[in-house]
C-alpha cells in the first residue's frame, strides 16, 4: 500500500518537474551543454539524477491541472536558462579574449567549428576554450551543479521559480563585466602588438626595403604566442575566479 502511494498525482508531477529542472541545466550549463553530448544522453542523465534526488524532493505546492503544470515546466526551464546564462557569461570571458587576441595576431580569418558550442570560432578562442573546459573539470564544476540543484530544492519549490529584479540586474552586470575582463585578459598581447606595429612603422620609414609581410607578421605572431604562453596560467586563474564568483552569486540570488 505504501509503495502504491508513491505513484500518486502529486509525486508524479513533482518527479516530472524535477526531471525538467535537471534537463534545463544540462542544456544550458557549461560542460553539460557540450554539442558532442547527444540530446538523448542528456535526457537519460536528467532522468537518472531525478531518480537519485527524488527522495529529497520537497512536497508539491501547486495545483494538479494542465495549465498550472505547463507554467511550472516553463518556470523550471527558465531556472535552468538563468543559471546557464550566469555561468556562460563567466565562461565566455575566455572566448571573448581569444577573439581579441586572434584579431591582433592576424588569425581572425583562421576559424573552425568549435566542437563545444557548434559555432565558428577563431582558433585562439578554441584553444583557450578547451583549456578552460579542463579547468572547469578540475574545479569539479559538474559536482557544483548537482550540489546547487540540491540546495535549490530547499529554497525554490518545484514550479515556483520567478525571475527576480536582482537576478536581472546581475545578468546585465555580468554581461558588461564579460567584455571588461575579456579585454583585461587580452590587453598584454594587444599592447605588445600595438608596440610592434609602432616599431615596424618606424622601421619602414627609416628602411623602406623592410618587408612587413615577410618579416613583420611572423615576428608579431611569435611575440603574441610567447606572451600567451607566459600568461596562460594567469588567464586560467582569472577564469577560476570568475566561475567561483558566479557560483557565489547563484547562492545568494536563488
Amino acid at each position: 500500500m505504501e509503495f502504491a502511494s508513491i505513484f500518486n498525482e502529486a509525486n508524479m508531477v513533482g518527479f516530472l518537474l524535477l526531471f525538467f529542472r535537471f534537463a534545463s541545466l544540462f542544456i544550458a550549463v557549461p560542460i553539460f551543454d557540450h554539442k558532442n553530448i547527444p540530446i538523448n544522453i542528456k535526457a537519460v542523465m536528467a532522468f537518472f539524477f531525478a531518480v537519485i534526488f527524488y527522495p529529497s524532493m520537497p512536497p508539491l505546492h501547486i495545483s494538479i491541472d494542465v495549465p498550472t503544470i505547463l507554467i511550472a515546466i516553463l518556470g523550471e526551464f527558465m531556472l535552468g536558462l538563468c543559471v546557464g546564462i550566469v555561468l556562460q557569461l563567466a565562461y565566455n570571458v575566455i572566448t571573448f579574449a581569444g577573439g581579441q587576441i586572434s584579431y591582433m595576431m592576424g588569425f581572425s580569418m583562421a576559424s573552425a567549428i568549435d566542437p563545444q558550442s557548434g559555432i565558428s570560432m577563431p582558433i585562439i578562442s578554441q584553444f583557450l576554450s578547451l583549456m578552460a573546459l579542463m579547468v572547469l573539470f578540475a574545479l569539479n564544476l559538474h559536482h557544483w551543479i548537482l550540489m546547487f540543484v540540491d540546495s535549490t530544492l530547499k529554497t525554490i519549490p518545484l514550479g515556483g521559480f520567478v525571475m527576480s529584479k536582482d537576478l536581472f540586474h546581475y545578468i546585465m552586470h555580468a554581461a558588461s563585466n564579460m567584455f571588461l575582463i575579456g579585454f583585461v585578459i587580452a590587453f598584454p598581447i594587444i599592447a605588445l602588438s600595438w608596440l610592434a606595429d609602432v616599431i615596424f612603422g618606424m622601421l619602414m620609414k627609416t628602411m623602406p626595403q623592410f618587408n612587413l609581410l615577410v618579416i613583420g607578421f611572423p615576428i608579431k605572431i611569435m611575440v603574441a604566442f610567447s606572451v600567451l604562453i607566459a600568461t596562460l596560467t594567469a588567464i586560467m586563474l582569472i577564469l577560476k575566479g570568475q566561475v567561483q564568483e558566479a557560483f557565489n552569486m547563484l547562492e545568494t540570488l536563488f
